[in-house]
């Protein structure tokens, strides 16, 4: 890294790599955002159960996405982004374990995926169809879980981003998705490499819900419904930049967030801060499953039972489990 490139954006530190969320923050602008960069973390979670590469591409928008989400929370819990639709993916379901552990699933109709690929119907939108996303924060034992629900009308995963900000948060935001497979050498397959970048406009005067960055001071957050500042020439000027990007920009494995946040906004002058590391994490364990068996009743346990034990798939992980149903007081 370069002195100058260094002394641009305030680093004392080398760049970022893969697997990482760069918080950053332009403002003269009013701008606050973050950048995601994906490797090893989302190869590790979509090729586990290869899927179909439009699934898994699909998958692979929705785990930047709750990277990009998710990681801006600051406490101990779980961040939880379910899509459920009619369309031939039918569930996404990406966990998010704070601060930084990654899990994701996706459920589709083989037969319907083939039948969208033959007659070049294979946009997230398309695969997705019309439904529900749902964003949880969930915060433990003792504490109320906030939900918030979005209609999935045939829109693919940024505008819905987009327009769950507006109606939840009343905050402008703008979020860019992109997944590709790379070809490594020496590697035999393609790796799955994603990358992603949310910006929200946050002036002084308005509503903040992302947590301050550090070094930003007073956390106050005055209620107002103003939405008259999405048409300040900030906000414009932000919007027309982040658009610009090409989707191979994000997921370039020799360009930086960093590089690629200067790109951006150096005229304007970008703050960026530490990153934090992403990790494929799977919270399943012997105890939980063999608690959540418990609370079956004898004859549902008995229908489990296969060649003399009851075998348990986490549908994440694909970690098989089996338990000697002696164990819970009765015998096949």
């Amino acid at each position: 890294m370069s002195d100058d490139f260094m002394q641009a954006v305030g680093l004392d530190r080398p760049e970022s790599g893969g697997d990482t969320v760069v918080p950053f923050a332009v403002e003269p602008l009013d701008i606050r955002g973050r950048s995601v960069r994906l490797d090893d973390a989302l190869d590790a979670i979509l090729r586990r159960h290869d899927y179909p590469t439009p699934v898994a591409r699909l998958l692979g928008e929705a785990i930047v996405l709750a990277s990009l989400v998710g990681s801006s929370l600051k406490f101990e819990g779980r961040f939880i982004m379910q899509t459920q639709t009619d369309g031939p993916v039918n569930l996404i379901v990406v966990d998010l374990q704070t601060p930084n552990g990654l899990r994701g699933y996706a459920r589709y109709d083989a037969e319907k995926v083939s039948e969208a690929a033959a007659q070049g119907k294979l946009s997230p939108e398309d695969l997705l169809g019309k439904g529900i996303l749902g964003m949880t924060i969930d915060q433990g034992d003792n504490t109320e879980r906030y939900q918030g629900i979005v209609q999935l009308d045939g829109s693919s995963l940024e505008d819905v981003a987009h327009t769950y900000f507006q109606q939840s948060e009343q905050i402008p935001t703008l979020v860019r998705l992109a997944v590709a497979q790379v070809q490594n050498k020496g590697d035999a397959k393609p790796s799955w490499r994603a990358g992603g970048m949310l910006i929200q406009h946050l002036p002084d005067h308005g509503t903040r819900t992302m947590p301050d960055l550090p070094g930003d001071g007073d956390a106050s957050n005055p209620e107002t419904n103003d939405t008259s500042f999405e048409e300040e020439n900030g906000w414009v000027e932000a919007s027309a930049l982040l658009n610009t990007i090409d989707d191979h920009e994000l997921v370039e494995p020799d360009l930086s967030s960093e590089r690629l946040l200067f790109r951006l906004f150096h005229e304007q002058g970008v703050r960026i801060f530490e990153p934090m590391d992403m990790i494929e994490k799977c919270g399943c364990n012997a105890d939980k499953i063999e608690l959540m068996l418990s609370q079956f009743s004898e004859e549902d346990r008995n229908s489990m039972i296969k060649d003399g034990d009851i075998e348990v798939s986490c549908e994440f992980c694909s970690t098989k489990y089996h338990f000697n149903p002696t164990m819970f007081g009765f015998n096949d």
